[in-house]
């Protein structure tokens, strides 16, 4: 039997979710080229066209699954953006710029959003809440991705950020982490919270306050009004 309200839920979510990932990935092809890496450019990955860009398991199916079976989590991903360390002009120093971009998009992708909501009047009543929840929904998956990403954790966009910014002697180590990086993700996000009866919880206490906290910033930035709790 088909869930109307689950499909309906899993609407509001596919445009954000390939807009965030699309538009988070070119940024570091985009920021490579700048730097003086054509890697991306040449693969054709600094471009807003999703197909570029989507991994059918990462960035459909994965997603879509947990949606449906109405997952107290989202994760997904995409296919990785090729740069070449080496043919950045400054490896180190230019490569906290290209993992910094990725963020740094979704954020601009949420004020971009957030300015929107101010188009919802024109829009035909009929649509008028699907719309509103595609605008909530990208602003706040933006974020989510936003903070996520910058966990610094290689091979994430934090970790990479991290392994240019810090010392040498502290970031050969952590350099070192990227090919177990992953799966010390999952152990944090899933077994962690398990083996302590739930009382820690990397997505609930580390990634969810500050992605909230922005949303709150972003709305009021982009003239939505005061959410609440802003005011504290």
């Amino acid at each position: 039997m088909i869930d109307g309200d689950a499909i309906y839920q899993a609407s509001t979510w596919v445009i954000p979710a390939i807009m965030a990932i699309t538009m988070h990935e070119a940024a570091h092809g985009f920021v490579a080229y700048q730097f003086g890496d054509d890697t991306a450019y040449k693969a054709g990955r600094v471009t807003a066209n999703p197909f570029r860009h989507i991994d059918l398991v990462g960035t459909i199916l994965l997603p879509a699954l947990l949606l449906l079976a109405r997952s107290p989590f989202l994760f997904g991903y995409a296919k990785p953006v090729p740069v070449n360390y080496w043919h950045l002009r400054n490896p180190r120093r230019d490569m906290v710029w290209v993992a910094a971009a990725g963020p740094a998009s979704n954020i601009l992708q949420a004020a971009i959003w957030g300015a929107l909501i101010h188009l919802l009047p024109w829009v035909p009543e009929g649509w008028r809440l699907w719309v509103s929840d595609n605008l909530g929904n990208a602003i706040f998956l933006n974020l989510l991705l936003a903070v996520f990403n910058m966990i610094p954790l290689p091979p994430l966009d934090g970790g990479r950020v991290a392994v240019g910014v810090l010392p040498r002697p502290l970031a050969m180590p952590l350099a070192r982490l990227e090919r177990y990086g992953i799966f010390i993700l999952i152990a944090l996000a899933l077994v962690l919270p398990y083996a302590t009866g739930g009382r820690f919880n990397i997505l609930a206490d580390v990634i969810v306050p500050p992605a909230v906290f922005l949303y709150r910033v972003i709305m009021f930035v982009t003239g939505n009004g005061l959410v609440p709790g802003m005011e504290s």
